[in-house]
């Protein structure tokens, strides 16, 4: 029920909204995720307990597909962070857009959203999970193209359904290879049965697969590239699905598989290896950027580079070499998780705070800002402590998830697990380097922004936003310091439980607590130096950016999509145009010799163009000259010049069949061809009048020669596969079941019991198109005609 409210509130909105108000409308919409977050705390204490709610409803048994939900842990936190984030977003965007006509329509995308962010993590069966997972991709898109009138938008909303899309179809093949090897949709059995198929020769394309979906939803390197062009969207729509949600749920499909794919080398390299790349890579790029939104948003990239790679390092757990007993890779998952609801708080508070600058002052470019600490004092304070937390500093709560970071990655050196010891040493050299360019870009929000020389005036409502704007990211600021001082109330209720479901031979009691102070370690003198090194690459920032200036942009993965999407653009404009002639009759050729060539190579290569005429009847002369006088009709109507001599004899032919159906005592069917073949030449008749006079063809010599070749290959082909499927039939005729249609349904007639009871729905259907047609034949007829009343008329 907590997946289908949001999908039914969308409906309710989309029939009911024009009989509420704006008001009413707003508060509906806030209610749907403050409820689920309210029944989700209401579960902590079960799930603290090791219950886990399981729920099974049929969909397509035949198939094993059913709709299987399961909620224990790690689902909980991603369940909470989807609710709470979503109300506070709801309830900022309910001020941010309070003037915008088209917010119906967003809190409609925002719901379908929800639900299916939802789907994706309380889904168990992996077919569910995976229609969710393109949901996401498909209603994130029309939240980024919510002002399509603009073409960054629209750019950024395809871009981002290109790339997921594509990492979408590549789970999807994964998970039916799953299917194939296990034997189950379920993720739950897998996991109880991967011993007996851990070591498949599958396993690798599956885990290149899974990981190729994982890293596009998000945003690894090199698909990071969606995530800045998706920040056209509205404010809220970054805040809540470029930082709590949709780019969360590669991460959720990466914790998620790693009891399944945690001991193989190669989840390990690949997860580790990419996320720390995106790390890096995205908090070089951030301190670059000189607007807002996009420094936030390759801030965003690097910090889920972070998540991902301390993702990686906790499957060493399940790893052979180590003791099922060591809780010491483990604790890099309980980093992770921590980190990844801090990083929702801090960063949703940012976006917010990002989105009222522009709101009120009108820019976000960096180069424009300067001394907003004396015009948005509340907003100060919020990007403070949201900048000073994604740095890593204390007493914020990025402070204790960036140290349990960097003990993940020193632990990294005491085990060599794959002989490459020098290549792990590097991992926490990395992680050094990207946390001094994540402390740059976090100081220059705060102090290019907001200290400085007053800027002058440049928006009519240059004044703090008003206090209902500020609820959500206050409330967000205020978790970010609650929960650097009471760390363990997260790690207890929600931490250790999500834990326990990743690694469930692992007791939540062997889990150390999170510390404020671990001594002058390690971890610490990397904090001291980082935050020294940062300072002075800060001071001299606009020099060091200039190293920029030696990659040319032209070689950017922006520039490389861009150009791949030109390409292809070209290259299928001009394929259409070759095939796409605008002649009906070339299309029909197309037609012929796809299923001509398919058919005929696909039953020679079986070998199946064999058949008998040695126990058929025997054709009588009168069956003879019918035939014989149906060919010589086909032949001539090649050759006529007139439409009504045309008609006339395909007219012919169409009655020749039915005599044709008489002979062969087939009453029913010749009765229904004469009706049908009247009808048929009455309406030619009627439209044939009112078209143009028919000009011969001004078409090439060899066109009469291709289309005899193809009629003569389409007439063998099938009458050769009409007389092998009728001599090679390899099971019993079912006309012995029709035969009994007297006993079945009390007719006395079969082909008329056949299409009104056993092929009652394909009936129902053929006839339901024909009315759609007649529709829109209607539909025609009256537009041409209201034209040319109006004198409009071509």
């Amino acid at each position: 029920m907590a997946i289908l409210l949001p999908f039914l509130a969308a409906l309710l909105l989309i029939f009911f909204s024009n009989l509420l108000s704006r008001k009413m409308i707003h508060w509906f919409v806030f209610f749907v995720p403050t409820i689920l977050f309210i029944s989700f705390l209401i579960k902590i204490p079960d799930i603290i307990s090791g219950e886990t709610f399981y729920h099974v409803t049929e969909w397509i048994p035949s198939y094993n597909i059913n709709f299987i939900t399961m909620i224990d842990g790690l689902s909980m936190i991603f369940g909470l962070l989807i609710t709470g984030i979503g109300s506070l977003v709801v309830l900022y965007s309910i001020y941010y857009l309070s003037t915008e006509p088209g917010i119906r329509r967003f809190f409609v995308y925002l719901l379908f959203f929800m639900g299916s962010m939802l789907g994706v993590v309380f889904s168990d069966h992996l077919m569910t999970l995976y229609v969710f997972w393109e949901l996401t991709s498909i209603s994130s898109f029309l939240l980024i193209a919510f002002w399509y009138q603009r073409k960054g938008s629209r750019y950024g909303a395809k871009k981002a359904l290109m790339i997921t899309i594509i990492g979408g179809l590549a789970m999807f093949i994964a998970f039916l290879m799953l299917y194939f090897i296990s034997g189950t949709f379920s993720i739950r059995e897998m996991i109880s049965t991967i011993d007996s198929f851990q070591h498949h020769s599958l396993m690798t394309p599956i885990i290149i697969l899974i990981l190729l979906g994982a890293f596009t939803k998000s945003a690894q390197f090199p698909f990071h590239i969606w995530l800045p062009g998706a920040m056209e969207a509205p404010t809220p729509v970054s805040a809540y699905l470029h930082s709590a949600t949709m780019v969360k749920a590669g991460i959720y499909v990466v914790a998620r598989f790693t009891p399944i794919f945690g001991g193989i080398d190669l989840w390990f390299w690949i997860v580790s290896s990419v996320g720390l790349l995106t790390l890096f890579w995205g908090a070089l790029t951030a301190i670059r950027q000189t607007d807002l939104k996009a420094l936030l948003a390759y801030s965003t990239v690097s910090q889920l580079g972070l998540i991902m790679t301390l993702f990686g390092v906790s499957s060493l757990s399940y790893h052979p070499s180590v003791s099922i007993e060591s809780v010491l890779f483990t604790q890099a998952s309980v980093a992770a998780l921590f980190h990844l609801i801090n990083h929702s708080t801090f960063k949703g508070a940012l976006f917010m705070v990002i989105g009222i600058i522009d709101y009120r002052v009108g820019t976000r470019d960096l180069r424009r800002l300067s001394g907003l600490i004396s015009v948005l004092p509340i907003s100060f304070t919020v990007a403070l402590i949201g900048s000073f937390s994604m740095a890593g500093l204390p007493p914020f709560n990025g402070f204790l998830s960036k140290e349990m970071f960097f003990t993940a990655m020193l632990h990294l050196r005491e085990f060599d697990f794959f002989s490459v010891q020098s290549a792990i040493t590097i991992f926490p050299i990395i992680a050094w380097v990207a946390s001094i360019f994540t402390f740059v870009y976090s100081m220059m929000i705060v102090f290019h922004a907001f200290f400085g020389p007053k800027m002058k005036r440049t928006a009519a409502n240059f004044q703090e936003a008003r206090f209902g704007m500020l609820i959500a990211p206050i409330i967000l600021a205020a978790l970010v310091i609650a929960i650097f001082f009471f760390p363990n109330i997260i790690n207890t209720y929600l931490l250790k439980p999500a834990v326990q479901s990743i690694y469930p031979n692992i007791s939540t009691l062997n889990i150390s607590d999170i510390v404020y102070w671990d001594g002058f370690s390690t971890e610490f003198i990397m904090t001291a130096t980082l935050i020294i090194v940062g300072i002075v690459i800060f001071i001299w920032h606009k020099q060091f950016i200039k190293i920029f200036t030696l990659f040319p942009r032209s070689l950017s993965f922006d520039e490389l999509y861009n150009h791949s999407i030109s390409l292809t653009e070209q290259y299928a404009n001009r394929i259409t145009k070759f095939y796409m002639t605008g002649f009906l009759r070339h299309y029909i050729s197309y037609i012929f010799v796809f299923f001509t060539v398919i058919l005929g190579s696909y039953f020679i290569h079986l070998r199946a163009f064999k058949f008998s005429l040695l126990d058929d009847q025997p054709m009588t002369i009168f069956l003879w000259m019918m035939t014989a006088s149906i060919i010589v009709a086909g032949v001539t109507i090649l050759f006529v010049s007139s439409r009504l001599a045309a008609i006339l004899i395909n007219g012919y032919i169409g009655f020749a069949i039915a005599i044709l159906f008489v002979l062969f005592r087939a009453p029913d069917l010749a009765l229904t061809q004469l009706v049908v073949e009247t009808v048929t030449t009455a309406l030619f008749l009627l439209c044939f009048a009112f078209l143009p006079e028919w000009k011969k063809e001004n078409s090439p010599k060899k066109t009469p020669w291709l289309r005899t070749i193809i009629s003569i290959s389409v007439g063998i082909v099938f009458t050769t596969i009409a007389l092998s499927v009728k001599s090679g039939r390899l099971f019993d005729s079912i006309s012995a079941y029709f035969e009994q249609s007297y006993e079945l349904t009390g007719a006395t007639n079969i082909v008329n019991t056949i299409l009104g009871d056993f092929r009652a729905f394909d009936t129902m259907l053929e006839v339901i198109v024909l009315f759609i047609a007649g529709i829109g034949v209607f539909t025609l007829i009256k537009y041409k005609s209201d034209k040319g009343v109006n004198g409009n008329e071509d």
